[in-house]
């Protein structure tokens, strides 16, 4: 399978990580405003940062290699967030995107320490 620019990867790993939180969280509720207010807090770069530092001892050399690429290819400075933390979540989304494109199981792994993360965090569910 030929490898995609990285910003694909970023632009997927968005999309994807999108529909792991929505799926989370339509267990949880049926307030659209609750879901709505959990998405936010979930799907933020700010909380996508925090998650590489849960992820980061379980990363292979190579995951941890994409979130660095990630993390420096160009990005718009249109964005009213801080440059190095959308950077970063950047490099999250990178990862993301590349493991559901080449490797789905390793993904799903990565996924089950992520919401064992949230989980462990109440204050984000309610």
């Amino acid at each position: 399978m030929e490898e995609l620019n990285l910003k694909c990867y970023a632009h997927l790993g968005d999309a994807v990580y999108e529909v792991f939180v929505r799926e989370k969280i339509i267990m949880l509720t049926s307030s659209l405003s609750k879901m709505h207010k959990i998405n936010t807090s979930l799907v933020r770069a700010s909380f996508q940062c925090e998650l590489l530092d849960v992820l980061e001892p379980h990363l292979t050399e190579k995951e941890s290699d994409l979130v660095r690429r990630g993390r420096n290819i160009q990005i718009s400075s249109s964005r009213k967030v801080n440059q190095a933390l959308h950077r970063l979540a950047t490099g999250f989304e990178v990862l993301i995107g590349y493991l559901h494109m080449h490797d789905r199981e390793r993904l799903l792994t990565l996924f089950k320490i992520i919401s064992d993360y949230i989980n462990s965090k109440d204050h984000l569910l309610n």
